[in-house]
């Protein structure tokens, strides 16, 4: 049996009384009313009234007044008055004197001659006494060994034990650090599929909208096109007025003939 378990704890004041200790039903009540106390006194608060004045109406003003019971003086001064006092010399103490208690009981003596004690061999009890203390002697020196063997057998056990401990966290560590990379690698291979899902319909937008264009074929379109289209109208205006010369010249040179083979004619 250790020393420890035949220990019991020590407590201050009358053994008399109840003690009231952690654990206890009574404890526990009292803790629990001290823990709820405060929020049944900040539920019992409530915000004050406001009481302030309403503002005067107009041509007059507030004074102040004792509304009390009892009325009193009231100065801008409270009344003073001076007073003195005086101590007694210190006069010290004389030294207590050391505390020696009352003496109780009887005194009693003996005396012990020469021949009066018993008188024998003492040498098998010596032998027994140190055989036996030998033998508890090298009692304990054994189990001193062998809880020395117990305890570099718990600490080996313990240093494989933590050994083992370590290398399944680290194991768990990689396997979440493979884990936390996998989840990464995927969420980047998402983002850029997005990504590029996301730019191939901008920019297929973009082209139906015409922002992007050739700026040759938009020189094209926009300068030149017009431009021919316009000389084209030029020609044509002009091709028009001299096939309206030659036909008007054609049409007097036929009408001047038919004249002329009338006139022949006749």
């Amino acid at each position: 049996m250790r020393v420890a378990d035949c220990m019991s704890p020590v407590v201050r004041g009358s053994t008399y009384a109840a003690q009231v200790g952690p654990g206890t039903k009574e404890f526990d009540q009292t803790a629990s009313q001290a823990k709820a106390k405060p929020k049944d006194v900040r539920k019992r608060q409530k915000p004050a009234a406001d009481r302030s004045a309403p503002p005067p109406v107009d041509g007059r003003k507030h004074i102040e007044l004792q509304t009390e019971q009892y009325l009193e003086e009231l100065t801008d001064r409270p009344p003073e008055a001076e007073a003195e006092v005086q101590t007694d010399a210190f006069v010290e103490l004389l030294p207590q004197p050391l505390f020696i208690p009352v003496k109780s009981g009887v005194d009693a003596g003996t005396q012990v001659e020469d021949g009066e004690l018993f008188d024998f061999d003492v040498e098998p009890l010596l032998e027994v006494i140190v055989g036996k203390t030998i033998e508890q002697a090298m009692m304990e020196v054994m189990e001193e060994e062998e809880l020395a063997s117990m305890r570099a057998h718990q600490k080996h056990f313990e240093q494989i034990r933590n050994a083992e401990l370590a290398e399944a966290q680290e194991a768990e560590r990689r396997r979440q650090e493979e884990k936390e990379a996998r989840i990464a690698q995927e969420k980047q291979r998402l983002e850029r599929e997005k990504a590029v899902s996301a730019k191939s319909a901008v920019t297929q937008s973009l082209t139906e909208s015409g922002f992007f264009y050739d700026p040759l074929e938009a020189e094209v379109r926009e300068q030149f096109v017009p431009w021919l289209l316009d000389a084209m109208d030029d020609c044509a205006r002009v091709a028009r007025a001299i096939a309206d010369d030659l036909i008007t010249a054609a049409s007097s040179r036929e009408l001047e003939r038919s004249a002329e083979v009338a006139r022949l004619g006749v």
